[in-house]
């Protein structure tokens, strides 16, 4: 049966069934496609299972362990999954222009990039959208929004899950910076290899234990490993660029860390010419062709918001 077949007797209850089989085939899991859902596992088992029984044909092969679609299934997402969206937009379209953004509102992000640069956006955003509950969390943990519930998620190298989508918002530069106070009476370096004459603020990866090197490029696009001698070793950019001001010697600092730093004065940068990219800050939410106005609403304040404050740009080591 194709999905336009299927349409000619479609209820509300049957597009319930289809979204718990569509939930259920991207996520693997009936108990992840509830959290996503806000029904139970049981709730979502029982919709696939009413499924399966209509067209007569199984959808899942199950374990303990994981859902994997058979071949039926294959066939039958890769039909109904853009017709659901499309209908459950429409659905959304109807509902959501008739009434103001509300509800909770979860969202994931790096404690120190969220406390700087989003929590104080919060109090204008909740001028302009009252009835929204922000329930944000600080973690540098990674998420996975959909099985964890999330409505979206601010950061840097999440994975992209099918569902998923990444709004970028800034490009994160890094560039070496010492306090006025470590540079007095030291002759300033020229060169990316001059760096390992001074003492160094150095980063240990929190995810696979070991100490962070970067490859600096020029405007000619030349690159230089640094190799810093470590001084101090730290886990979390926010304590690099605070040890840096500090004085304790030259640090390898991203950007939206460093640059308030910068700004005052408190931290001078050094090698002027040579910066590294580590890639981009991004805005993580559901691909959803009508997202839930309280996340459509959240996603466009913050990119009109990083827009008004040239982010991108004060974050550019360019």
């Amino acid at each position: 049966m194709t999905f336009n077949s299927w349409l000619k007797i479609t209820s509300m209850e049957t597009l319930s069934h289809l979204e718990s089989f569509v939930r259920s085939a991207e996520t693997g899991s009936f108990s992840a496609a509830a959290r996503r859902l806000g029904l139970t596992p049981a709730a979502v088992s029982k919709n696939v299972a009413t499924l399966e029984a209509h067209l007569g044909v199984r959808l899942f092969q199950r374990s303990t362990r994981r859902l994997a679609l058979t071949e039926s299934g294959e066939r039958f997402l890769h039909e109904v999954r853009g017709g659901l969206d499309t209908i459950q937009g429409a659905i959304a379209n109807v509902a959501t222009t008739a009434s103001q953004p509300s509800g909770t509102l979860k969202v994931s992000m790096s404690p120190s990039f969220g406390l700087k640069y989003v929590l104080p956006l919060l109090q204008e955003f909740l001028a302009r959208h009252p009835a929204v509950v922000p329930d944000w969390q600080f973690d540098n943990r990674q998420v996975d929004l959909i099985a964890n519930g999330f409505d979206a998620a601010i950061g840097a190298g999440i994975e992209l899950t099918p569902g998923i989508v990444a709004r970028e918002l800034a490009r994160v530069h890094i560039v070496a910076a010492a306090s006025p106070s470590y540079m007095a009476g030291k002759k300033r370096p020229t060169t990316p290899a001059d760096l390992a004459s001074f003492d160094g603020i150095v980063m240990r990866s929190p995810q696979s234990g070991r100490l962070r090197s970067w490859a600096l490029r020029n405007a000619a696009g030349e690159p230089f490993t640094v190799e810093l001698k470590p001084r101090v070793v730290l886990d979390d950019p926010e304590a690099l660029a605070r040890s840096a001001v500090m004085g304790l010697g030259v640090a390898l600092v991203v950007m939206p860390h460093a640059l308030p730093y910068l700004e005052s004065g408190e931290l001078v940068r050094l090698l002027p010419g040579w910066y590294a990219d580590a890639g981009p800050i991004s805005l993580y939410f559901a691909s959803q062709k009508l997202l839930p106005a309280k996340t459509r609403a959240f996603v466009d304040f913050v990119v009109d918001q990083f827009r008004r404050q040239r982010l991108a740009k004060r974050f550019s080591a360019v």
